[in-house]
């Protein structure tokens, strides 16, 4: 039994700074989401689609308690992303290449508690994958997977059509502030994800460059973001949705945002994946959050 199980491809990455400073990456939700809840103690599947196995099980080698899937696809996602402010809160991204969609016959017989379907473009995983999956465990989808579209000059974020029809099936939601705009066409957050939670999903996240918030049952609950710099800013949303959702499994929602807010705070401060463990967040817990 699995406490996770992600369906996410991993994206060769060319991180372009706002000063010019570029970065190649192997990155994508399945890296940055896997190593997190991996590292904190979770036990952990992917499933990543690509036309090499062996960069998958490089990429996850030095991962803990993560165990490695594996779907072909002819193809891989390379996406860059031009950042334009220090802040990175507003960036380009292209999509230079994206992988064969997700069967339902590529996912394995598995159990596990929480299926995080975690595309990068639409069409990475199709809807029917949604309802494949649900009853089988909790659903979390990130919906980067629905919004996002290739262009050939740039990502284009469209509104997801069914979203009326699939929400209800969704137990955690995870937006940053952009998509939560693009799903509810408000640009408060918080107003947006009580109308995402009036639409269905059961917990919705929503992630910003001061905060993340958490809206269920006509509460919500906010956690602010406190990293030193943001030279990993890379991977902010995955990294805190994967930690929080896997808390949730033992915690009450206050206690797994402030883990899951501290978890991505530590994170931003170095690029490429969470490395740290559970210890060290309590740490950053203790110095950040309650000193």
């Amino acid at each position: 039994m699995y406490d996770l199980f992600i369906l996410g491809q991993i994206s060769e990455d060319i991180n372009i700074d706002y000063d010019g400073f570029t970065l190649h990456e192997l990155g994508g939700a399945v890296v940055y989401s896997g190593f997190a809840a991996g590292n904190m103690g979770h036990k952990v599947a992917v499933l990543p689609k690509s036309k090499d196995s062996k960069q998958v099980d490089e990429v996850f080698s030095k991962a803990k308690n993560v165990d490695v899937y594996h779907a072909f696809s002819p193809t891989n996602t390379s996406i860059k992303n031009q950042y334009h402010t220090a802040d990175k809160e507003k960036r380009t991204s292209v999509a230079i290449s994206k992988i064969e969609p997700y069967k339902t016959s590529d996912i394995p017989n598995i159990d596990t508690k929480i299926y995080h379907i975690a595309g990068l473009m639409s069409g990475d995983l199709n809807e029917d994958i949604i309802e494949y999956v649900f009853n089988k465990g909790k659903i979390a989808l990130d919906v980067q997977g629905v919004l996002r579209h290739m262009d050939k000059d740039s990502m284009e974020y469209k509104d997801w059509e069914n979203k009326l029809k699939y929400l209800p099936m969704i137990d955690f939601l995870k937006t940053d502030a952009m998509e939560a705009t693009v799903l509810t066409g408000t640009e408060d957050r918080y107003e947006a994800a009580k109308i995402l939670a009036d639409w269905g999903a059961k917990e919705v996240m929503i992630t910003h460059n001061t905060e993340v918030i958490v809206y269920k049952d006509g509460k919500t609950y906010a956690k602010a973001l406190k990293p030193r710099n943001l030279s990993g800013r890379s991977g902010r949303g995955d990294t805190c949705f994967s930690t929080y959702i896997t808390e949730r499994l033992n915690s009450s929602i206050g206690e797994a945002l402030l883990i899951a807010a501290a978890t991505v705070s530590l994170k931003m401060e170095n690029p490429g994946p969470f490395m740290y463990d559970r210890l060290e967040v309590e740490k950053y817990i203790k110095e950040f959050y309650l000193s």
